[in-house]
């Protein structure tokens, strides 16, 4: 568990609340409307919960305590030194707000604590995805070749870090 901000909490999560699985959908209901079928390699519910697969959410707090879902991220071993960042979504409604970079910054950290020598993640091209890849390239990665199980598609922009 991570507080970055006083009303900001991350957390190592399991993926059991509803509203994640809600909040997952949007994001796949966003990868589909973006790219066709076979360039959408967003995980499901079901495969976030295999091994190897850290999955954090990030929660507003109000002052009573109730939590609010405003961000997903999830890390993917691929070998023991190379992870993929996975599932990284921000509430619509609330982007432009620093929460992406909080949740980066989260993941990156967990990254190097458990032993991770780089970190690739896969987005798109188009324009939709362009202030994702904006934060990342703010951030330090670089364009990278396809890694993992990933091949060329002209609907896939890869990057990589080294930690």
């Amino acid at each position: 568990m991570s507080i970055l901000a006083p009303e900001l909490l991350i957390r190592l999560d399991d993926l059991s609340d509803p509203r994640i699985a809600a909040f997952l959908e949007e994001h796949m209901q966003d990868m589909r409307a973006a790219s066709p079928p076979e360039s959408v390699h967003a995980l499901d519910l079901a495969a976030l919960r295999k091994p190897g697969i850290s999955f954090w959410s990030a929660w507003f707090l109000d002052e009573s305590g109730a939590e609010t879902l405003v961000g997903t991220a999830a890390l993917k071993r691929l070998d023991d030194s190379h992870a993929e960042l996975k599932s990284m979504r921000t509430a619509a409604a609330l982007r432009g707000r620093g929460l992406a970079r909080a949740m980066l910054a989260h993941v990156l950290s967990q990254a190097r604590l458990q032993g991770f020598r780089r970190l690739s993640l896969e987005t798109g091209p188009q324009d939709f995805f362009a202030p994702a890849r904006g934060l990342y390239q703010r951030e330090g990665f670089l364009p990278c070749a396809p890694f993992g199980s990933y091949v060329e598609d002209p609907y896939s922009f890869f990057m990589s870090i080294a930690l």
